[in-house]
């Protein structure tokens, strides 16, 4: 994703409360947190070299 393009709205004080985007930028926003989520959920899970991933889909006949 590229820069943001955000517009803030402001108290009478001058300070930020709240934050607009367009919306195109809003749903690829949600879709990286959603992308992160799942990262953070499957951190603990065990890994596999990609000549092991080939080997076993191989195996499946799905390569």
């Amino acid at each position: 994703m590229g820069k943001v393009h955000a517009q803030y709205l402001i108290d009478e004080k001058g300070h930020k409360k709240a934050v607009v985007v367009p919306v195109e930028e809003y749903k690829e926003l949600l879709e990286d947190l959603h992308d992160l989520a799942i990262i953070a959920e499957r951190r603990d899970e065990p890994v596999i070299s990609f000549s092991e991933l080939k080997k076993r889909l191989g195996a499946d006949d799905i390569l």
